[in-house]
């Protein structure tokens, strides 16, 4: 699969940051080495907002630390944006001065090593620093599992924490380690093996022990470096990354013409499929043994199917003989809108009474248009659990059976927790016990378990890409999860304040067609799948 050359000892080694350590290496070999080739190298909305929500995270964490040291002249030192060179000049200045704190730091270049890049962080211990980075998701989580190191955010003081676990994330690792090179190449480094990382609830710096990810990182530089220079040969393997990639353009069609394994399994099952032989759909298609060593994530049985379903352009298989998901009396679909990690915004609903042909199907939301984060998120939420309770209690009253549904009940379900904790106290909100109770219940069934219950999907479990085989289309021909995170910033205004009306109007409408999807989607599992989708046998 791939040849590895020895990089000549005289040779210039590309410049890598801490994002070429991770992710693609293919996508790593054809950015330096088809630098002349013109894609669309914009980025995807999706990374964009993802970009522009971790400026928004690293500036309100810059803003918490300088209001920490405001009585401390020098000891908090925000190095200006500008010229990296300036910048660099200005980071050594302040490390020089002996600052406790330099925030936005950019390291100077280590051509030799071939590694260039910045710390959002540098903590001064004893004569040198660590780095400290900011990243816009958790790094720690409520529980004492293991051992975990914090520091408060107004001094570098690392200490035993067991009101916390860890939530290690490899590319901050490498980061780190990254980080730790060029401090040690600028002579500005400590003995201690230490980094930190400030995540999302930015209440504390989680301590990494970097000495064990040392070595890992600097083989992992060594082989990302020879990728770079054309030393090692790489070629395209459709994983995650590739859905907002640039040069999907040119990697998607190489892959279907090649008929390439990737297409029908995810990455890591490529990877095994491949070292076993098997290189192209129809490979796998064909293979009647055993798993290969080291297969996870799924019965190897399920990957002959999605193979043999992708060779015959089927987009959607049955496992069992008659397809089932619980039904009820009075059922209601839900549907939950959330904007990154600030909040749920929208609970939309539709009611669904089958003992009574006269009441109508309607849908409800329960909104909050205050931009989030927001106190009347708690208010929404407790008037949807009001609802909900409400209908629950009187379905029973009068002798029916009720059941709720969603699509993918763990973002659901992370909401729901989450607001009952967040708002507790307010008027209406439940308590966590409640919530509890209530996910744990046959009365909260999630379409996309009895899905993949039901089916095996070859073009995915989404929602977008099952409810379609069902007979349903979305009014929207944008709709989608992240659409309409973009639809979210212009509906509140959160770039210029000025709040968008027919936004709002599109994602209540994009919401109520989720919640019919889901609504339709299960009941054709009941009614029609079984007489419409090929049985798994029959490949």
């Amino acid at each position: 699969m791939v040849v590895i050359d020895e990089l000549h000892p005289t040779m210039t080694l590309p410049l890598l940051t801490a994002r070429d350590l991770a992710g693609c290496e293919h996508r790593l070999a054809l950015d330096h080495l088809n630098a002349r080739e013109v894609v669309d190298a914009s980025d995807d909305p999706s990374v964009t907002r993802r970009k522009e929500a971790a400026a928004v995270h690293r500036a309100a964490v810059a803003q918490v630390l300088a209001g920490i040291h405001t009585d401390e002249p020098g000891t908090f030192v925000e190095v200006a944006s500008g010229p990296i060179s300036e910048r660099v000049a200005a980071t050594l200045s302040a490390c020089a001065a002996g600052a406790g704190w330099v925030f936005n730091a950019a390291l100077p270049t280590d051509r030799r090593a071939g590694r260039r890049g910045g710390s959002e962080l540098l903590a001064r211990v004893g004569d040198g620093y660590v780095p400290v980075i900011v990243v816009n998701h958790r790094v720690s989580v409520p529980g004492g599992e293991g051992t975990i190191r914090t520091s408060p955010l107004f001094t570098w003081l690392p200490a035993d924490d067991p009101t916390r676990s860890m939530r290690s994330h490899r590319r901050d690792v490498l980061r780190l380690a990254h980080l730790t090179r060029l401090l040690e190449h600028a002579g500005l480094a400590t003995d201690t093996g230490l980094g930190g990382s400030i995540g999302l609830d930015a209440d504390c710096i989680v301590v990494h022990d970097l000495t064990p990810a040392m070595p890992g990182y600097d083989e992992t530089l060594a082989r990302r470096h020879a990728i770079a220079a054309g030393a090692l040969s790489t070629v395209p393997s459709r994983i995650g990354e590739c859905r907002t990639c640039p040069w999907w353009v040119r990697c998607g069609p190489e892959l279907v013409a090649a008929r390439d394994v990737s297409l029908v399994i995810n990455g890591n099952q490529a990877r095994v499929a491949r070292d076993a032989g098997l290189l192209t759909v129809d490979d796998l298609a064909d293979y009647t043994g055993p798993a290969p060593d080291d297969w996870s994530g799924g019965d190897i049985a399920d990957a002959v199917v999605l193979a043999r379903a992708w060779r015959r352009g089927v987009s959607l298989v049955r496992r069992v003989e008659v397809p089932t998901v619980a039904r009820a009396d009075v059922e209601v679909d839900v549907d939950m809108e959330s904007y990154g990690e600030d909040g749920a915004y929208l609970w939309g609903t539709l009611l669904t009474d089958r003992t009574d042909p006269t009441r109508p199907v309607r849908y409800r939301p329960f909104v909050t248009w205050d931009p989030l984060p927001t106190v009347d998120e708690g208010r929404s939420f407790a008037e949807f659990w009001a609802w909900l309770t409400a209908e629950r209690e009187a379905a029973a009253a009068t002798g029916k059976t009720f059941a709720a549904y969603c699509y993918s009940q763990s973002a659901e379900n992370r909401w729901l927790l989450g607001s009952a904790t967040r708002f507790a106290g307010l008027p209406g909100v439940p308590t966590l016990e409640e919530v509890k109770a209530f996910i744990a219940s046959p009365q909260w069934v999630d379409v996309y378990e009895a899905v993949g219950a039901n089916f095996i999907c070859p073009q995915g479990k989404g929602l977008k890409k099952i409810a379609p085989v069902a007979g349903f289309g979305w009014r929207d021909p944008e709709a989608g999860g992240e659409a309409s995170m973009e639809w979210y910033r212009v509906a509140v205004g959160v770039a210029d304040g000025t709040p968008d009306a027919g936004q709002r109007d599109r994602i209540l409408a994009y919401n109520e067609d989720d919640v019919w999807a889901t609504k339709v989607l299960r009941e054709w599992i009941t009614d029609g799948a079984a007489e419409q989708i090929v049985h798994r046998d029959d490949l």
